[in-house]
């Protein structure tokens, strides 16, 4: 595979924000997830987690969303963000100053796509088992400060380990994720155009750890990566002793979770949306 930068796809995708009456999707009516009765900033909650989504389809959809954000903001008419939490097909993604020296495979024969962004940060890798999270929020609504905006992702993840799985995360003075010991579980990686932010996190659940070998993970040399599910596994405490079944209701337990600390941390109430992709005949939930 050879490295691509902005990405071509087949068909072109319909942006998430649009007028309904021109849409190719279908955008249902919005159910609000709120825990207090105190107006908050509206954010509409693309819950696309069951779903394996190519790398290039959601970049898209994201800078769409972007666009349309950016004009709305123009007018003063932005009232809500976006949040899609979604998995991807096998795929290796470099933010905008990436050294290829982090990369254990010549970018002519790379085992999986790898794609040069616009976020910052190293190269990663995202797959099947690994929840992606991608916020598109206006930060003049929140702090316009791209630290407290990076260890407010970072504090999403730590809580939902703790409150869910009682698994004690931190931080990592200097560097950016989110940690157990030393072992990376969530990478973070954003782009912040006109105080809209986009990209995001992605928190290794099941995931097969296997592809990070082929890579430096975010050129950290030291340290490794490691899951959710492989935690709990170590620790003498499966899956089956959450009343969790299989990995699907191990991932289901994870992003409701990462959704409700999401909501606490930044203070919003979500809006709840389907929609569906041009390219498939599924409805996504």
């Amino acid at each position: 595979m050879n490295l691509l930068g902005s990405p071509t796809l087949s068909y072109a995708p319909t942006p998430l924000i649009q007028n309904p009456s021109k849409s190719t999707r279908k955008i249902h009516s919005c159910h609000l997830i709120s825990t207090t009765h105190k107006t908050r900033r509206r954010c509409d909650l693309y819950d696309l987690h069951k779903e394996v989504v190519p790398y290039a389809e959601a970049w898209t959809w994201q800078k769409a969303i972007v666009r349309e954000r950016s004009a709305l903001s123009d007018r003063n008419e932005d009232f809500s963000d976006s949040l899609i939490v979604l998995q991807h097909h096998p795929v290796y993604t470099m933010g905008a100053a990436s050294c290829e020296n982090y990369l254990n495979f010549d970018v002519k024969n790379a085992p999986f796509d790898l794609y040069r962004t616009e976020r910052g940060g190293e190269v990663t890798y995202h797959g099947p088992g690994q929840l992606v999270m991608y916020p598109i929020i206006n930060l003049r609504y929140y702090k316009m400060d791209l630290h407290w905006y990076l260890r407010s992702l970072e504090e999403v993840v730590i809580r939902a380990l703790s409150s869910t799985f009682a698994i004690k995360a931190s931080r990592v003075e200097g560097l950016t994720g989110v940690w157990v010991g030393d072992a990376k579980l969530a990478a973070i990686g954003i782009k912040v155009s006109k105080w809209i932010a986009y990209h995001g996190l992605a928190l290794n659940v099941t995931t097969d750890l296997t592809p990070f070998d082929q890579i430096i993970p975010c050129g950290i040399r030291d340290r490794q990566v490691g899951s959710i599910k492989g935690l709990l596994n170590e620790n003498g405490c499966p899956v089956e002793d959450y009343e969790l079944n299989d990995d699907q209701d191990l991932m289901y337990t994870t992003c409701k979770s990462l959704v409700r600390e999401f909501c606490d941390v930044f203070q919003i109430d979500f809006c709840q949306k389907t929609l569906q992709r041009p390219a498939t005949e599924n409805l996504l939930a």
